[in-house]
């Protein structure tokens, strides 16, 4: 999943570089940056992103202490120092070169007391983003071999990176002008540090590999190259379909390389699923996220306090609010003892073997090879987009009732996982989804948003309640289960149309085909008088007669032409005998000097 919390100066900049950039442990003061991160057990952090040829800059280097307290600290240009020597040396004042240096607007004007009120908010200066797979991704990297651990963190560098390349491709704009009423995409690209970390901040260490991608809020405009500032309500806007993307691509890799597969697993009755590695000891699970069970035993404790308040269970906003609020209750400080990966590792083997025993443990990975065996066998990894379209609308629907292009966008993400299994699609397939959905099942709700259109999902019980009951009804289940009620309803609806239409283009018995008419000289179409629709010709009374006196002509030809040839049959060979049932012969043999007819068996009728 991914989570984004910005980064402004102050206690956000202090926290990026005593925490995030060392792993999320404890950088003591005067300790350097790459001194810190050896003793932590970490990589140094990267640069990425397309927008570092701007800046000077190439894709996988080292992130300098300088460079990141520049740049994401104070919103200059990496290499300041440089530019303001040779600035100074030319001449320029303090001032000026200081100024060369900004990219975009310096943070002091938002504290200079002479501006206004809407500028005197606290700037942002980067975002950052956490990628984290799956859980039980997190204890095969943790308790398999090395080999299994590097092709896992290769998965995930290469899920991370096609997701940040869709943000800076098709959702990173810069904005301009007051209120930011302007608003392009960005010329460039983005600017990312990404620091990879390995473990989580519980007091008793347990794995999660994740990364830091830390994107600066600076970026060039595409039309005078200025620098300028993105959007953050566009990156929040399509975090979540960021997110389903980055599971989606996690899930190929691993099943491309590894051959392994997904399933399916309710974390919470009633709530969506996650798709986890198929064959992965569910007990391992609970050891991992220690985490976990930490903040749902507070939640039970604020949802039942919520409940007493407001007199009924909390809706989606307001559990995710419960959620944040458990999280913080239960967030513990930072470890102090910083252990290398393989010192980790080490630990945690032993942890598991001891609390689930060694066959367990070293049996991972023939398991899920089984486990996904028997996916691939159970399961068939095909994308129908008719199908797709129906449960994705359904399912926005009644989780949200109006909804944007990002929401179908991010639920289609979801339906791929569910049905490919962490098999490739297609490029592009989600949005060919999307695209069905807005043409196909929607009307517009108000002037950005629009919703599920009944009419076309039910074009003839649109009066029946007990149709549309998945989709209006049953307030008190959970959000996701009427969801899923609602799908499953419209794709049993998709079965019965298709299978009513292979039923109507079978030739049916007993019936004479007549040949269609010559393509020549089409008959004209009529014009409805209302909506300019084209209409098929009618069928007046004159032309089912003649249809009628056709065939019945026909007929009598036929049996007429049958009648002339037995006549002919008997008079060169005469009268054939009828043999009794006691000697009637094989179905299979032929008497001798009996002339076998094609068509026909003897003593009977073909």
């Amino acid at each position: 999943m991914i989570s984004m919390s910005p980064v402004r100066p102050g206690n956000g900049w202090r926290y990026l570089f005593r925490g995030v950039m060392v792993g999320d442990g404890h950088r003591r003061a005067g300790t350097p940056l790459r001194a810190a991160q050896d003793e932590a057990g970490v990589p140094p952090g990267v640069w990425k992103g397309r927008g570092l040829a701007a800046l000077g800059l190439k894709d996988g280097d080292v992130v300098t202490e300088r460079q990141a307290e520049l740049l994401l600290g104070e919103g200059r240009h990496p290499d300041a120092d440089r530019i303001e020597r040779e600035l100074l040396a030319q001449g320029k004042t303090p001032e000026q070169a200081r100024r060369a240096t900004v990219l975009g607007r310096p943070i002091e004007h938002n504290r200079s007391p002479k501006t206004d009120k809407a500028k005197e908010r606290t700037p942002w200066l980067a975002f950052d983003l956490v990628f984290r797979p799956p859980p039980t991704a997190h204890i095969a990297w943790a308790l398999m071999d090395d080999e299994h651990r590097r092709v896992l963190e290769l998965c995930n560098d290469i899920a991370q990176d096609k997701t940040l390349a869709w943000l800076e491709e098709s959702v990173a704009e810069i904005r301009w002008k007051a209120g930011g009423k302007e608003r392009d995409r960005v010329k460039d690209g983005l600017v990312v540090a990404v620091f990879q970390h390995y473990e989580s901040r519980a007091t008793e260490s347990r794995p999660l590999l994740h990364a830091h991608a830390v994107v600066s809020v600076r970026a060039r405009r595409p039309h005078d190259g200025k620098w300028g500032n993105l959007s953050a309500d566009s990156l929040m806007t399509h975090i979540v379909a960021a997110d389903t993307l980055y599971i989606l691509y996690f899930m190929e890799e691993v099943s491309a390389r590894l051959g392994w597969a997904w399933e399916p697993r309710e974390v919470t009755p009633g709530r969506r699923p996650v798709m986890d590695i198929a064959g992965i000891d569910r007990r391992l699970i609970g050891w991992q996220s220690t985490r976990r069970q930490q903040i749902e035993d507070a939640l039970s404790v604020l949802t039942d306090k919520y409940e007493e308040r407001q007199g009924h269970a909390p809706g989606e906003k307001a559990g995710y609010a419960l959620a944040c609020q458990a999280a913080d209750q239960t967030r513990s400080p930072k470890r102090t003892e910083l252990l290398s990966l393989t010192e980790l590792r080490r630990r945690w083997r032993e942890s598991a073997i001891r609390a689930f025993g060694a066959c367990t443990v070293y049996r991972l990975a023939e398991r899920a090879r089984a486990a996904a065996t028997a996916v691939w066998v159970r399961v068939r990894p095909v994308v129908d987009i008719a199908l797709a379209a129906v449960d994705v609308v359904a399912v926005v629907y009644v989780m949200r009732g109006a909804f944007k292009r990002h929401h179908l966008l991010a639920e289609a993400r979801r339906h791929l996982s569910y049905v490919l299994r962490g098999r490739p699609h297609e490029p592009g397939l989600d949005e060919q989804i999307v695209q069905t959905v807005v043409d196909d099942y929607t009307r517009p709700a108000s002037r950005r948003m629009m919703t599920a259109d009944l009419r076309a999902l039910y074009p003839r019980d649109t009066e029946d309640q007990a149709v549309l009951r998945p989709l209006t009804r049953k307030r008190t289940a959970p959000p996701y289960e009427r969801a899923r009620l609602a799908a499953d309803a419209l794709a049993a609806r998709v079965h019965a149309v298709r299978r009513a239409e292979r039923l109507r283009s079978r030739t049916r018995p007993r019936t004479v085909a007549v040949p269609t008419a010559s393509r020549s000289h089409p008959r004209p179409f009529r014009t409805g008088p209302k909506n300019g629709r084209l209409l098929e010709p009618e069928t007046g009374v004159d032309t089912v007669e003649q249809t009628r006196q056709t065939l019945e002509a026909a007929a009598a030809q036929v049996a007429a032409t049958l009648q002339d040839s037995r006549r002919a049959r008997e008079a060169a060979h005469g009268p054939r005998p009828q043999p009794t049932p006691a000697t009637t012969p094989p179905p299979h043999t032929q008497q001798p000097g009996t002339q076998h007819t094609p068509d026909r068996t003897t003593g009977g009728v073909a």
